[in-house]
């Protein structure tokens, strides 16, 4: 059968089951699989649509149900692929017809196959039929296919650049990856480097198709995150843990964790600082786009992403406040399914997509998403510790072009007790305003002004950092080596929270 999908499609039909529904997007790519497991069979492959009928002959043009009536002339041994049926499919009289047509189809080893890009059965059709998707291809798929596509030009010669591109193409289909490698090759001059980056800047623009997800440029590592010792320790940890050597000491590969924090103290930089960190490509995965009213199906959207995904890996999956994703599908009817699927997925995924989800709120996390299995561990940042806050200051000093050394930064980080990372920053920016109006270079008396002056984030939310806080305290890991220090609940206040009962 030559691959597992048509293996699996083999086995259905040995089972008995005459109702097959096969979603994919690559209609010529599933007909050829298809047409293997017919020979595998002994039967004819027959093909019907709307437009074309029944082939060869047209017969059952223009209607299901007259479809459906040529289809039943038919004596031979077959698998009937009816394409893009979910347009008519929840009409009653074919679907009735169809369940009729179950058990004639059994004596006469015929089965039917129900092929899409979605397939939505009609609930009297939901128990009969089994289901299957054409993943997207794999690289030696592609592979294979860029090397026939390059027509006797001698691919060994620049192995690493079809090798690259074959990587750059992963998440496209077999026809979409084809155009555009065709289309590289052709503007770039044949098959070299400028081939590679035309081919991802090709995939980024073809993937906006799917607008749940998204790429995402990662410019920053996980040095350039301030303070996070205990996270960023646990990720390089883990960073090799996706090879072939990790394999063999029978090591699976990470899951992903969840982080859980006070706004703007460097959550969803993390996120994006361990792609780079790793070298994976960075995909955001937008829940609110999943269920907004522009997806006809949020389970087929997630089902989509998460597949595109699964086809890049190795590859970092951000979700940024995940709860607030979730929190809205309560109120959707479709909400729980969706949740069910994403929270299956992640258990039982192998792929080796690193999911990275941020949260501000425990409040409008769904319980079952903190259970173990589905993350591999729970973080919690809190206000930088005044160590941080020198790092954090030093880093944005120096990326904006100034020499660290030159400023107090012991005092600064003394003086910027309750702010967060994004507070600094911005404070940094602010002494940097300040300087340019004034036409003059940046000094220690700005920073400090642009420090006093700006109103933390805590000060206004001091309850709900608190009850962050209580909660994570025996929930979740410190991400910072000193994590566990005293809560900063006033001014005055030194003593560590009481544990949570």
């Amino acid at each position: 059968m030559n691959s597992p999908l048509g293996e699996e499609i083999s086995s259905l039909i040995s089972s008995g089951w005459q109702l097959v529904a096969f979603e994919s997007f690559e209609e010529d790519r599933a007909l050829r699989i298809l047409e293997r497991v017919a020979q595998h069979h002994q039967r004819a492959l027959i093909p019907w649509s709307l437009a074309a009928g029944l082939a060869p002959d047209s017969r059952g043009a223009g209607s299901l149900e007259a479809g459906l009536d040529a289809l039943e002339q038919v004596e031979e041994p077959a698998v009937f692929v009816l394409l893009d049926v979910h347009l008519e499919a929840n009409a009653a009289l074919p679907v009735r017809h169809l369940r009729d047509l179950l058990a004639r189809l059994a004596r006469k080893q015929q089965c039917v196959v129900l092929l899409g890009p979605r397939v939505d059965l009609p609930l009297e059709l939901s128990r009969e039929a089994g289901r299957v998707s054409l993943p997207l291809p794999r690289g030696d798929e592609l592979h294979a296919l860029f090397r026939k596509a390059l027509n006797g030009v001698d691919a060994a010669e620049n192995s690493e650049a079809l090798k690259d591109c074959v990587q750059g193409a992963l998440g496209l289909t077999a026809a979409e990856s084809l155009r555009v490698f065709r289309r590289s090759i052709a503007l770039s001059g044949g098959l070299n480097a400028s081939t590679v980056d035309r081919v991802v800047a090709a995939k980024r623009e073809a993937l906006q198709r799917t607008p749940a997800l998204s790429f995402q440029d990662a410019q920053q590592d996980l040095d350039d995150v301030g303070g996070l010792g205990e996270l960023k320790h646990w990720l390089r940890e883990r960073q090799k843990a996706f090879g072939e050597e990790a394999r063999s000491f029978n090591l699976p590969p990470p899951r992903g964790l969840l982080i859980l924090g006070v706004q703007g103290c460097g959550k969803s930089l993390s996120a994006k600082a361990v792609a780079r960190e790793w070298h994976f490509p960075l995909l955001r995965l937008d829940l609110a786009a999943i269920f907004s009213g522009n997806q006809s199906s949020p389970e087929a959207a997630i089902r989509e992403a998460v597949a595109v995904a699964e086809s890049i890996a190795p590859a970092v999956l951000w979700i940024d406040e995940i709860e607030k994703g979730f929190a809205t599908s309560e109120a959707d009817p479709h909400g729980v399914r969706v949740l069910g699927s994403f929270l299956t997925w992640m258990a039982e995924k192998t792929a080796p997509v690193f999911v990275v989800a941020t949260a501000n709120d425990v409040a409008n996390l769904p319980p079952e998403l903190l259970r173990r299995g589905r993350f591999d561990e729970l973080f919690f940042v809190d206000l930088p510790t005044a160590e941080e806050r020198r790092e954090i200051l030093k880093i944005h000093i120096e990326a904006r072009g100034r020499d660290p050394k030159q400023f107090d930064l012991e005092a600064l980080a003394m003086a910027s007790e309750r702010l967060s990372g994004a507070e600094l920053e911005q404070a940094v920016g602010a002494a940097l305003y300040a300087a340019f109006g004034a036409e003059r270079e940046l000094e220690d008396n700005d920073l400090a002004n642009a420090i006093s002056e700006s109103v933390p984030l805590y000060d206004t939310y001091e309850d709900r950092v608190k009850e962050l806080r209580d909660w994570a305290q025996t929930r979740t890991r410190p991400a910072s080596v000193d994590g566990k220090m005293a809560e900063l609940f006033d001014s005055s206040t030194t003593a560590p929270p009481a544990p949570d009962k």
